[in-house]
């Protein structure tokens, strides 16, 4: 590409495309302060537009400082956009992306108006949730044009990996796996770490978070440790019983791929009948503490386990591309679980919580698919970068954590989640996102593990600010 394909100082494409991530986080960032704003009541804090003026009774300085906040980052993310509109314009964009990029910039010149509005005339002027929608609507615009924009300049027409069909298993592949120490004491160590690993042990910190969010969102500071403890060892359980079943069901086509050659039930190294029962009794164990607590959330533990080890497992994962996407309601679960383990039923926060697990799923695993492409390929899984190529699934990586930030503002929009959250996830989000634009241009197993990496720090710190939040503040 030639250095002067963008006016200066841009001039090469690559920093267009950064010009545009940034341009994106700074739109995200703003719908992050505006529902802060918003729900803190801080806009009634300015009468006046474009400055801030207090009225005659003005409310406390924080909810002031919030509302300067929201207009000082309206300016600053303004320039972003205007930069960015004329950029593309006067630019080698193409067609779809400078269309997007100058719909966003008309919009977010809308969106600037209808504020002006509300701080004016006030808010019973304006349609409810119309700043906030028009705002998505901006967000989303910009990033559609980052994600053609990258797949522009960084993608390849043909990186799909035609009928991926699992090789057959050598027989003696795995032989040196299946040889038991001689000691009894090694020999039980080896089995008992065995058992533990089929448990999916790495899985389980993060969903276990996400059911400490919901009941925090529930309960607030009254939540009990009873409550806690029910719901977490419940919830331990049947990540195990999920996770053990999943061995059993995969551990022919386990031996295919190096990254799950070595589990239990593909060396042969616990017999496929005790896996069973073990996943059986962890099935059993898990009903049972839920039930300590209600109905509602042992039925929602129980379809926990037969989403993932039936649902997702048989029927999604080796048959469709989708699988990924689908198969994110199993991780969207605990959210519900953990909110009904306190209510007894299911609340619409649950459900955003729920939505931004969901979302995040496949934004989250298509870094690792990515990572053990073609060890998915050996295996026979149609994922995203087998089927339909590497360029499509960054691509879709966009999208993706596109929607889940859009779900994280509409999660502060409906609960009381203050600063500290607004504060954490524009950060994290930010984070997550720029390491997605920067696999776009590495492209190594490297970058793909950093974006992996950067998904779970995102999802981690919101959760906990979450519990922070909900508990403490």
């Amino acid at each position: 590409m030639a250095p002067d394909s963008f006016p200066r100082p841009i001039h090469t494409r690559r920093r267009f495309s950064g010009l545009l991530a940034a341009t994106a986080l700074g739109v995200y960032l703003l719908l992050i302060v505006g529902a802060t704003t918003s729900l803190t009541d801080a806009a009634s804090a300015c009468s006046t537009w474009p400055t801030c003026h207090p009225p005659a009774d003005p409310l406390n300085q924080t909810e002031l400082a919030i509302a300067w906040g929201h207009r000082l980052t309206a300016f600053v993310v303004g320039i972003l956009v205007a930069t960015t509109a004329v950029a593309a314009v006067f630019g080698d964009a193409a067609t779809r992306v400078r269309v997007a990029i100058v719909a966003g910039a008309i919009l977010y010149a809308v969106q600037v108006a209808i504020g002006a509005a509300t701080a004016t005339l006030g808010p019973a002027a304006i349609t409810p949730g119309l700043h906030l929608g028009l705002g998505v609507v901006v967000f989303t615009a910009i990033v559609l044009a980052l994600a053609w924009d990258l797949e522009i300049s960084t993608g390849s027409d043909d990186d799909a990996i035609a009928s991926p069909e699992p090789e057959p298993v050598e027989p003696d592949a795995v032989a040196g796996e299946r040889s038991l120490p001689a000691g009894g004491l090694a020999r039980a160590k080896l089995t008992a770490f065995a058992y533990f690993k089929m448990m999916k042990p790495r899985l389980m910190w993060l969903l276990c978070l996400v059911a400490a969010a919901g009941m925090a969102l529930a309960a607030g500071p009254a939540l009990d440790a009873a409550t806690i403890v029910a719901t977490l060892g419940g919830g331990v359980l049947a990540i195990g019983a999920s996770g053990t079943f999943n061995h059993v069901l995969e551990r022919d086509v386990d031996q295919q791929m190096s990254r799950t050659a070595d589990r239990p039930l593909a060396t042969d190294l616990i017999p496929v009948r005790n896996a069973m029962v073990f996943g059986l009794a962890l099935t059993v164990a898990s009903i049972a503490v839920f039930l300590t607590i209600n109905a509602l959330a042992a039925a929602l533990g129980l379809a926990a386990i037969l989403f993932y080890s039936v649902v997702y497992t048989l029927l999604l994962k080796p048959n469709t591309v989708q699988n990924t996407v689908i198969g994110g309601a199993a991780g969207a679960l605990p959210a519900l679980i953990g909110w009904a383990a306190v209510t007894n039923e299911i609340g619409l926060p649950a459900l955003a919580l729920a939505g931004v697990i969901f979302l995040w799923t496949p934004a989250h695993f298509y870094n690792l698919a990515l990572a053990y492409r073609d060890d998915y390929a050996r295996g026979g899984f149609p994922m995203m970068p087998v089927v339909r190529g590497e360029t499509e699934t960054r691509k879709h990586i966009v999208y993706y954590i596109a929607a889940t930030l859009v779900a994280t503002v509409g999660l502060a929009w409906i609960t009381d989640l203050g600063a500290l959250y607004a504060a954490t996830v524009a950060i994290f989000g930010g984070i997550f996102l720029w390491a997605a634009v920067s696999l776009h241009f590495e492209q190594t197993e490297s970058a793909a593990f950093r974006a992996f990496h950067a998904s779970n720090a995102f999802l981690g710190a919101a959760l906990v600010v979450i519990v922070v939040d909900a508990l403490v503040l």
